[in-house]
């Protein structure tokens, strides 16, 4: 009988595209998902250091694992993802029973790792960085098994070359790697050859997107323009026939180009929603994050991408909270967010990380309950503005792509519209996941539409769902 593994997924999209491949990589070792309720033979935590509470999740789930490892000494646990590049060996020093650590830049030996920890006993392995002359660095080259079969996530470059104060990404993730322009594509015509209509382009600043590729080729031919490529790539990957909307997730406002905003207004198929990161308000806030831009040059960024894209949503993220905030700091940052009458916003108090800037700030800690305040106070505004563009759509006749029943309530579906808004509807007979449709909507809440199903306008045409645990 094979052996079964499971899948546990913290943290950001880039996680939960690294998780279908470790899966992908399991199966293809003669792996199998455990089934419903059963417990896994390997249990893979795949982990993000983002926040604080990450670490407090991984080291609980591994209390818990460590009750089924006495019980079973054959399970294997495995902990992989940024806090495993972060933590290194302390994974281990503070959780002994873990059999496999791995970082960011060795997913694709997971499953190596796996069966030599199985025989020659607990192993660590960190690479400082990826290797270069691996195609496998990239999640999206190695196989995979993802959580849905009508969408999916196509990486087209890993780490990040910014200095943000508060982030701890470009530890964990290194530099700035773009994918080859060629395979990417190739991979996304794959994909639609086999029933997926939606993707989604991962990186951690998609804007500059081959600029490192184009450096390479200005030094090898001397003719080569050094910018990024993401325009094109978003009219390439936009042609391919059978992917209906293409998504991409996340820019860097100062990286915003008008060539960017050109190809989001003229290729079809290119979802009118755009994500991007104000983080804060004020400008003296803003420098201390090293972000690169200030308020009027974001908003003015922001205007430009509205005035081209028609019925273009927007969203962002947001920090309450960063060292030395003060009250006038923070009432710039709500009047940037009202101009800005955002779709929607992750929201979020700041988390010191060890090794990040803005860590050893400690002096300039805002106090927690001020910080929780004021997070109250912009969830406000953020909400209010929410609403009201959830409820100009009232009476509007909206295309959504059917993710499946809800999750609060099986006998109502759940889908999303191209503007990445969730919209709830019944349905006289159950619609498959991967379906397209047409729904007009009758009510409106901050983070959610509500709608009447009018006509279903595309079957799914992909072969089956696949899912990933996920937390």
């Amino acid at each position: 009988m094979p052996r079964s593994y499971e899948v546990r997924t913290f943290g950001c999209q880039m996680n939960e595209h690294d998780s279908e491949r470790i899966a992908g990589l399991l199966e293809a070792d003669g792996l199998v998902p455990a089934a419903d309720g059963q417990p896994a033979d390997v249990v893979v935590l795949n982990t993000c250091c983002i926040r604080e509470n990450a670490d407090n999740k991984l080291y609980g789930n591994l209390g818990h694992l460590k009750r089924a490892k006495d019980a079973r000494p054959d399970l294997q646990i495995v902990v992989a993802g940024c806090l495993a590049q972060k933590d290194r060996d302390l994974v281990r020093q503070k959780a002994p029973w873990v059999d496999v650590v791995l970082g960011t830049h060795n997913v694709h030996r997971a499953a190596e790792l796996v069966t030599a920890a199985r025989t020659g006993g607990p192993i660590t392995e960190i690479l400082d960085e990826a290797v270069l002359d691996d195609h496998a660095l990239f999640p999206s080259a190695l196989p995979a098994r993802r959580e849905t079969a009508y969408n999916a996530w196509v990486t087209i470059q890993i780490g990040c070359d910014n200095t943000c104060a508060f982030c701890i990404v470009p530890a964990v993730r290194g530099r700035e790697i773009s994918r080859p322009f060629d395979e990417i594509v190739d991979e996304v015509r794959a994909l639609a050859a086999g029933g997926v209509t939606e993707v989604t382009l991962l990186g951690q600043n998609v804007n500059s997107y081959g600029r490192d590729l184009a450096l390479a080729a200005r030094q090898h031919d001397g003719t080569t323009r050094v910018r990024p490529w993401f325009a094109d790539l978003l009219r390439a990957v936009g042609e391919v026939e059978g992917i209906r909307r293409v998504r991409y997730t996340s820019p860097h406002p100062k990286d915003l180009r008008p060539e960017t905003i050109e190809a989001m207004a003229t290729v079809a198929s290119v979802c009118e929603h755009l994500h991007l990161p104000l983080q804060a308000g004020s400008d003296r806030v803003l420098a201390a994050m090293h972000r690169g831009y200030t308020a009027e040059r974001y908003l003015e960024r922001l205007a430009a991408a509205r005035a081209a894209v028609d019925d273009l949503a927007v969203s962002t993220d947001l920090i309450v909270g960063f060292p030395g905030e003060t009250d006038d700091d923070f009432a710039q940052t709500l009047e940037v967010v009202a101009a800005a009458e955002y779709d929607f916003a992750y929201t979020f108090l700041f988390s010191p990380r060890p090794g990040t800037e803005a860590a050893a700030l400690t002096e300039q800690f805002v106090d927690p309950a001020v910080a929780g305040e004021r997070f109250e106070r912009l969830r406000v505004v953020v909400e209010r503005s929410a609403l009201a563009k959830h409820r100009a759509r009232i009476g509007r006749t909206e295309e959504v792509l059917v993710e499946g029943p809800s999750k609060k309530d099986p006998t109502v579906t759940s889908a999303r519209t191209r503007q990445n808004k969730l919209v709830h509807f019944r349905t006289e007979r159950p619609l498959r996941a991967g379906s397209y449709a047409l729904v007009e909507v009758t009510g409106a809440a901050p983070h959610h539409l509500t709608g009447e199903l009018r006509e279903v306008v595309q079957e799914a045409t992909h072969v089956r769902r696949i899912p990933v645990a996920a937390l």
